[in-house]
């Protein structure tokens, strides 16, 4: 087991984000690293960002998450990263479409753009992933053939007023996370859920909410994405004696 090098495939990457972040925390452990994402030079420049550190890095970018896209880029990441040499053991589902309208105020066309990438595509993602695993050895020490962990967001458990698309969407993600553990732990393929209560500190959302200090400086109030992938890390080297299946993490001074 130990000449075969480990792979971690991440489904949503953006530049401060939890996908890029969980990357680099798994490169520490000895990972390569599949980075599939939307938007191929900002995928491009994560993907040499991460090689100037060091790590084994190829960046997958595709046009959407369906499950056409997903079927094609496995494809490329198997000529990549080739068995024996390699063997996918992680994978991370981190891919989200964000929507927040009144609901008369949404489409036909965001409720399925919705659909398509929380859904449609963590289902994809999932069928091209656990066959794998459960070609893999078991792991020594975690007892484990593989790991997948899909992220997922307050609105995995509780909608609220303009979530009327990305809520159903989430629900359906963590629905399917839930059946997949359940099918699957008896063959030692530990799958998770994460639900993400609070919003991260990354340039996205800076943009969003207009930089603003206080919010940036304060770690009671805001998600760091290197904390959310230190997580992410811990799920994955659980002994098969004590595996989670659902983490929900948020700042401090959340009011859930």
């Amino acid at each position: 087991m130990s000449a075969i090098r480990p792979v971690l495939v991440v489904a949503g990457v953006r530049a401060g984000g939890t996908g890029v972040a969980t990357a680099a925390a798994f490169a520490r452990k000895g990972y390569s690293l599949a980075l599939i994402s939307r938007g191929a030079e900002d995928l491009k420049a994560l993907e040499e960002e991460l090689k100037a550190a060091g790590n084994d890095a190829t960046a997958f970018p595709v046009p959407s998450y369906s499950a056409t896209s997903i079927s094609s880029v496995f494809q490329s990441i198997h000529a990549r990263y080739p068995s024996p040499q390699y063997a996918i053991r992680a994978a991370l589902y981190n891919a989200s479409h964000s929507i927040r309208k009144p609901f008369l105020d949404i489409t036909l066309a965001d409720f399925h753009a919705a659909q398509e990438t929380i859904v449609e595509g963590s289902f994809a993602f999932a069928q091209e992933v656990i066959p794998i695993f459960k070609r893999n050895e078991i792991d020594v020490d975690t007892g484990k053939r593989g790991f997948i962990i899909f992220t997922g967001s307050t609105t995995s458990i509780r909608g609220n007023t303009t979530t009327s698309a990305a809520a159903p969407a989430k629900w359906g993600m963590r629905a399917l996370s839930q059946s997949l553990a359940k099918e699957f732990g008896p063959y030692n393929i530990h799958v998770a859920h994460a639900v993400i209560d609070g919003v991260i500190n990354t340039p996205f959302s800076r943009s969003r909410f207009h930089d603003p200090p206080n919010w940036v400086e304060n770690e009671d109030i805001r998600l760091n994405a290197e904390d959310i992938a230190k997580a992410y890390v811990y799920l994955a080297e659980q002994p098969r004696s004590a595996w989670t299946w659902e983490l929900d993490l948020r700042p401090a001074h959340e009011k859930w």
